[in-house]
């Protein structure tokens, strides 16, 4: 199975996937930042760059075929914790995943408030340097469009866990509740002659 993870910076994607990994049998936690990164810089300075990598048709197209590709060659569970705010880009990547493996969104949520507190008070690798303050301040800056993505589509297109008031075990509680669900509903699906995937 992919386990995608959508939600808002500092609502705790990334704890949920590694806690997770550590959970579900031959897990692995897959990172979709360096295909953008190595993206934009293939790109840099070519008229067909984009400031936003999810933009770029050759990201959704690596993105498909890696996480496939790793669901393949693994044959455990894939996490994703990756936000991609277009909603109609998301739901076909969701897709085209679901045809090699059965997809399950999990969309962390919490009240902005709290989110920018976690942000603010977060510690980052290098927080003394330069880049840590402008990772925080981009994290806060693409605050407000997450938020707006949620409000309009996100959260009705997957598993809504409110992480608000809840501790990180708690989080992985419910998540692995509702796996566990989704996976016995596949199984009585195999009445059907449905393998799960």
């Amino acid at each position: 199975m992919i386990v995608w993870i959508s939600g808002a910076h500092g609502v705790g994607k990334t704890t949920l996937a590694t806690a997770l990994a550590g959970e579900l049998p031959g897990a692995v936690v897959a990172d979709l930042e360096p295909i953008g990164r190595a993206i934009r810089e293939t790109l840099r300075g070519h008229p067909c760059a984009r400031q936003d990598h999810e933009s770029c048709p050759p990201w959704d197209a690596t993105a498909v075929a890696f996480l496939a590709g790793l669901h393949a060659y693994t044959g455990g569970p894939v996490i994703v914790p990756m936000t991609v705010v277009d909603q109609a880009l998301l739901a076909a990547l969701l897709t085209v995943l679901s045809e090699s493996a059965d997809v399950h969104h999990l969309v962390l949520h919490a009240d902005p408030t709290v989110l920018k507190e976690r942000i603010v008070s977060a510690r980052m690798p290098g927080e003394d340097s330069i880049g840590a303050a402008e990772i925080r301040a981009a994290r806060l800056r693409h605050l407000d469009s997450v938020c707006r993505a949620a409000e309009g589509g996100l959260h009705a297109d997957g598993h809504v866990i409110d992480t608000s008031a809840l501790a990180q075990k708690q989080v992985l509680t419910s998540a692995l509740a509702y796996l566990a669900d989704r996976e016995a509903t596949t199984c009585a699906a195999c009445e059907d002659g449905r393998v799960p995937r």
